[in-house]
């Protein structure tokens, strides 16, 4: 296949999401498709299934489906916990809220442990309901908040509940890869991630881990799922399919991935967006903006939010980078959409690509000032 021509992108995305897509990736993505219910696709499938525990970390399960990231976090509810059941909820921005409304909405008795937008939640909130609510069964939690830029640490919350009947479920859509994490040291018991973040690819599958007190789980749980329903999973992994027709593009370029990603290997990926975050974040503290996320240890290699200069306009200001320069950056979420910019760090990006996004946003700027005047 290496003769497809494939148009080379023109678009410089820097969003918190969906990642830009190397030319490679790309590649395979246009690929032919094979059958689904073959021979070759099961080898493919567990073939798939084994690397990916490698880059989540873990020796126990892996599993995977066609969906989005939101569709990912219902699963990671429906298939652990029954009607009228007590979690907790670590809730530090948009997609902390959407847990909420997934547990509500599943009549789950939902504690919410709710922090100001660019905070950390506090081990000692937590430690602090459990004593007063002997009867939670589950801690969840959004690993990388995409929506404001904070990295909540998982490791103190799998220390809490590894020896317990509490189940560790964590949001890693857009955390995995880019930022440490750790399945089994860290006692995760479900995490859920998405293709189009940390694994390069398209949006269209969700990938999940889970141990095996969170497959145990799944024996006694009483919410209404079908196509979520993860034991189905399990049943048809042993057959190598899925139980339904799958994304089949994106599972084959999701074996195609997997293999660059450990042969780059996980650790030196983080530690490289890792110093991509922080060289960005000080060439736009340069130009004036300021970091969202003040403390430092808390923030996510994934995204650098900043709130605005105070003379240029956010909005503005991501409009003609769109226009002018085909570069796409994302603004604050929610009530802080006008005032805030938020760079995205999840694509295949070097150095010279910070320097080319700054170069970009200075002549915008002073293009803006210069009308102003």
């Amino acid at each position: 296949m290496s003769n497809l021509k494939i148009p080379k992108s023109e678009k410089h995305l820097f969003a918190p999401g969906p990642t830009n897509v190397p030319d490679s990736i790309r590649r395979e993505v246009a690929r032919d498709l094979i059958h689904h219910v073959t021979p070759e696709y099961a080898d493919l499938l567990w073939r798939i299934t084994d690397k990916l525990k490698q880059i989540f970390k873990t020796n126990k399960y892996v599993l995977s489906t066609t969906a989005t990231g939101s569709a990912g976090m219902e699963a990671s509810i429906v298939n652990f916990f029954s009607q009228g059941e007590k979690v907790i909820i670590l809730n530090t921005g948009n997609f902390g809220n959407r847990y909420v409304e997934i547990c509500r909405t599943y009549k789950l008795d939902v504690i919410e442990l709710k922090y100001e937008w660019g905070k950390a939640y506090k081990i000692e909130d937590v430690k602090k309901e459990l004593a007063e609510n002997p009867d939670v069964k589950g801690i969840i939690v959004n690993h990388s908040e995409t929506s404001t830029g904070v990295l909540n640490d998982i490791r103190p919350l799998g220390e809490i509940t590894k020896d317990t009947d509490m189940l560790l479920i964590v949001d890693a859509i857009s955390g995995l890869i880019l930022n440490e994490f750790e399945f089994d040291k860290w006692g995760v018991d479900c995490a859920v991630a998405a293709s189009q973040k940390g694994f390069l690819l398209p949006p269209g599958l969700i990938y999940f881990a889970i141990s095996e007190k969170a497959k145990k789980a799944m024996e006694s749980s009483d919410l209404p799922k079908f196509y979520f329903n993860l034991k189905r999973y399990f049943e048809f992994l042993e057959k190598g399919r899925h139980p339904q027709t799958p994304a089949i593009n994106l599972i084959m370029a999701t074996d195609y991935v997997c293999d660059y990603l450990l042969e780059r290997t996980i650790e030196k990926i983080t530690s490289h967006h890792k110093m991509l975050r922080e060289y960005a974040e000080s060439e736009l503290v340069k130009l004036g903006f300021r970091l969202f996320v003040e403390d430092e240890k808390t923030r996510s290699n994934t995204v650098i939010p900043v709130w605005g200069i105070e003379d240029i306009s956010c909005d503005e200001l991501r409009k003609k980078l769109s226009e002018d320069h085909n570069i796409t950056i994302a603004g604050g979420y929610g009530y802080l959409q006008p005032a805030m910019l938020r760079v995205g760090n999840i694509g295949k990006y070097e150095k010279s690509d910070i320097d080319f996004l700054i170069s970009k946003i200075k002549i915008v700027i002073g293009e803006m000032r210069k009308n102003n005047k």
